[in-house]
């Protein structure tokens, strides 16, 4: 619709009071996929700080509190905006769920299952970077899994970062699987980096 134009002339607070105007953290998931490929039409694009308002007014509450795997329609609507605005949704996104407390187990698998399907390569790296700026726990290996399975090539800096990170954590991971898995990995993806 043209009226969508309106999102590219609102500042920040302003693009976040439309969103609760219009109540779009709890709008029903059928037309939140409809306003995602609204958005994907949209002429010019919309700016990075845009995007992050609304990647955290469309999406932050609902992922925060997942109970259970995500609807088709949530799941197509987070696939839609991840394909235009990889980058501010990871910003957003990626960086409240890496600091949400306990297990969030289906907020990992999300993340995991965006990683794999989703994302550019830019915003894989981004969210290796922001993986290893938290403190490394069992929640968080699966998502490095997925970003090692991506199989690109990762910037030597973010690399010396992985293995150092590994290194460091390796005693509190003595007995974990997953943890096992992912050094080998990383010495299988990673060969001709690492020495």
């Amino acid at each position: 619709p043209p009226e969508l134009s309106i999102l590219n002339n609102c500042s920040p607070g302003q693009l976040e009071g439309l969103c609760s105007f219009l109540q779009l953290s709890t709008c029903p998931e059928p037309f939140l996929v409809r306003f995602c490929s609204w958005l994907l039409a949209l002429s010019p694009d919309l700016s990075y700080t845009s995007a992050a308002v609304l990647a955290q007014q469309l999406f932050l509450r609902r992922v925060l509190s997942l109970t259970q795997p995500p609807s088709r329609h949530l799941l197509a609507a987070l696939t839609s905006f991840c394909s235009k605005y990889s980058h501010p949704f990871c910003r957003v996104l990626v960086a409240a769920v890496l600091q949400e407390p306990g297990e969030g187990a289906e907020q990992t698998k999300l993340l995991c299952e965006l990683v794999e399907e989703c994302l550019e390569p830019h915003s894989v790296q981004l969210v290796l970077s922001q993986v290893l700026e938290v403190p490394l726990s069992e929640k968080l290996l699966p998502v490095l899994q997925a970003v090692l399975g991506r199989q690109e090539v990762l910037p030597p800096e973010l690399l010396d970062l992985l293995v150092l990170t590994l290194c460091q954590q390796a005693p509190a991971f003595a007995t974990s699987l997953n943890f096992a898995q992912l050094v080998t990995a990383v010495l299988t993806v990673c060969q001709s980096q690492v020495s």
